[in-house]
């Protein structure tokens, strides 16, 4: 978001416009209050209010409309005016060229070379296409000392899982998803613009688009802090739940090398980290090999 904001201030553009699930609205705001840009921000009513107050601490431009993200984009376009510049996911390539980031310090931070595996939850989908385009870039370069490729595994609650949907299906577009329903708002995107960008990176890359139940979300938010000393967020603690099941599957291996992002902060979630949650002996060690174990 930074560099989108960069850019737009370098070509002259004095107001923004997105709609967001929550993370790019709170930055787009923050960046574009220090660019001295007016920043209008268009959010779903099912906003966790962090979020909605993170926000408007930085623009006093921001709009509540619908359940999802998508009904907020068309909220936006409804009251969009000329000279209001979209930055919405991949309505401009400069997002997608920041997102490139991910790609390059995997990379830098393994010694130049690639994990097996890469997990990453999946909304608007910008950081699977950034990364993937990073890595061709690093390929072009010379930079790698190893240039295979990790599978890229795409990772959807199954309240929201279009991208999932359409990779079982074999299809090049998911189809918009009704009634999406899930606590980890990133990952409350009913149609991605970029499904097809999506479903390309996971299927060149030999990796899979699957779904974790919804329900156990907090159970693997619990897990992780518990473990690691990290608060995941729920979109997170999706990804654990794929890798839960694709190592049980055999499809990832023990000795696999596998990069899991964290993507956001859980105290935004209040009604995960307050829920009752399963507890853990600390003092029994945990089979990473079997994270369920």
């Amino acid at each position: 978001m930074s560099l989108a904001v960069t850019l737009a201030k370098a070509q002259g553009v004095e107001e923004i416009c997105l709609p967001s699930a929550g993370n790019a609205g709170i930055s787009a705001a923050a960046y574009c209050k220090e660019a001295g840009i007016k920043c209008h921000v268009f959010l779903p009513e099912t906003i966790p209010n962090e979020y909605k107050k993170a926000t408007e601490k930085n623009s006093k431009n921001v709009y509540l409309s619908g359940k999802t993200i998508s009904d907020a984009g068309k909220a936006m376009i409804k009251k969009k005016v000329n000279d209001w510049f979209d930055i919405s996911t991949l309505k401009e390539p400069f997002r997608v060229e920041g997102k490139k980031t991910l790609g390059y310090e995997i990379a830098e931070q393994l010694g130049w070379r690639f994990p097996d595996v890469v997990v990453y939850e999946t909304g608007g989908g910008t950081g699977l296409i950034g990364m993937w385009k990073a890595f061709d870039e690093l390929e072009t370069l010379g930079w790698l000392k190893s240039g295979k490729r990790p599978k890229m595994i795409s990772c959807q609650s199954d309240g929201c899982a279009p991208i999932v949907q359409a990779y079982e299906s074999d299809a090049r577009h998911a189809k918009r998803v009704d009634n999406a329903a899930t606590v980890a708002s990133g990952l409350r995107v009913p149609q991605a613009v970029g499904d097809f960008m999506i479903l390309e990176v996971v299927r060149d890359s030999g990796g899979v688009a699957m779904s974790a139940p919804e329900g156990d979300i907090p159970k693997w938010m619990q897990l992780a802090n518990s473990k690691e000393g990290i608060a995941v967020c729920p979109e997170t603690a999706v990804c654990l739940g794929v890798l839960d099941q694709l190592m049980g599957q055999g499809k990832i291996k023990p000795k696999d090398r596998v990069l899991v992002f964290n993507t956001g902060a859980a105290q935004k979630y209040p009604e995960c980290v307050t829920a009752e949650l399963p507890r853990i002996d600390m003092h029994q060690p945990i089979d990473w090999g079997n994270l369920a174990g």
